[in-house]
Formats: structure tokens, sequence, C-alpha cells
């Protein structure tokens, strides 16, 4: 039997599929069926009132704001000269893999997951290169933002990747393409480093 928390975490993961579709959907059947989705899991959400849980419901308004937390991967090759780099449908600008984490995944399983469905790349082994503040890169409409960067060691070779990236590629460090407004070059250039050195940054 299926316990209380179990179907609580269920309905807030459906949720935050929700909000996610609604925020980045342009296809107005998909927001439709996306806002129905939303509606439904709220209204499962009020029937747990009663219920004693250790978790809150993180869509209410009045949750404390704080920063969004996203991840990001660098890959080096073996020579350690390049990098692995996806190309943003939307943009087409070039960006480490990584995006948003989802609610429940560990830092180092949400950057395995997008460096999966970016990238098409398995990733066996990770370490911590640092924690940045992405705020003062930012447009004053964006929102206060923690990156975890980590680096990734890809496991053999790449597969087929989702459709918000359309090209992945190896780019030699001291000669990378555009890259998009989620990290500033001086930014990517620091966290390269870093990783060589085997140091960590922050903020």
């Amino acid at each position: 039997m299926v316990d209380s928390k179990a179907i609580y975490d269920y309905i807030i993961k459906i949720q935050s599929i929700a909000k996610i579709g609604l925020t980045y959907s342009k296809d107005p059947y998909a927001i439709t069926n996306y806002q129905e989705i939303n509606d439904l899991s709220k209204m499962f959400l009020e029937n747990f009132m009663d219920v004693k849980l250790d978790r809150p419901n993180y869509f209410e308004k009045d949750v404390y704001p704080t920063p969004n937390i996203s991840v990001r991967t660098l890959i080096f090759n073996q020579e350690r000269d390049k990098i692995l780099m996806v190309r943003e449908v939307k943009t087409q600008n070039y960006s480490l893999p990584g995006g948003w984490a989802d609610l429940y995944d560990s830092p180092s399983q949400a950057a395995k997951n997008e460096c999966l469905q970016e990238a098409g790349a398995d990733i066996s082994e990770m370490r911590l290169v640092g924690i940045t503040n992405r705020t003062p890169f930012k447009s004053n409409t964006s929102v206060p933002e923690y990156v975890i960067i980590f680096e990734g060691i890809l496991s053999g070779k790449l597969h087929e990747h989702e459709y918000e990236t359309d090209d992945v590629g190896w780019f030699p460090v001291d000669n990378l393409p555009e890259i998009s407004r989620k990290l500033s070059m001086e930014e990517l250039q620091r966290i390269i480093k870093a990783a060589r050195d085997g140091k960590v940054v922050f903020d």
C-alpha cells in the first residue's frame, strides 16, 4: 500500500511538471492541458490539509523567497583541451549541459539527468567544481539564481538528446563558440580554469 507521503510527493512532482509547462510551453493545446493538470494537482493537495506531513506545498505564494537552483556540468575530452557543449534551440547559442534542478533530485542526480537529456551523455563520475551566483549576470527581470557546477566523466558514447538542444559538440577551450546568456564568457573561463587546476569556485 502506498503511504500518504509517497502520494503527496507524487502530486508535488506532477504539479512541478505542470508549472514548468505553463512557464515554457507555447502550444495552446499543451498550455490548456498543463493548466488542467495544475488545477487538479492543486485540488488533490488541498485534500492533504488534515494529514500531518513533513513536507510543505512548495507552490504556495507565501513560501519564503529564495534563489532558484540550477546545475551545469563541465565535461572534458581525454586530452582535457576540449569541452562538451550543447546548442540551445531557443537561442541558437551554446552552453554547458544543465538546467533547473527538479524537486527531490539531489544536485548530482539533477546534473546527470540534464547531461543525458541535453547532450545524450551518461556521466559515471562527478566532482563539485563550485557554486556561483548568477544574479549579477542576468537582466533585471530574471530571478536570482545559484548555479551548482560539476565536472563529469563521460561514460561511453553520446546518445540521442532531447528537444531543448539541436547540436552537441566538442570545442577547444581556447576557441569557444558564442555562448548563451546562461553563462558569461568570463564565468565559463573561470569554471574551466578551476576544473583544470582541481580547485573550487564560489560566489
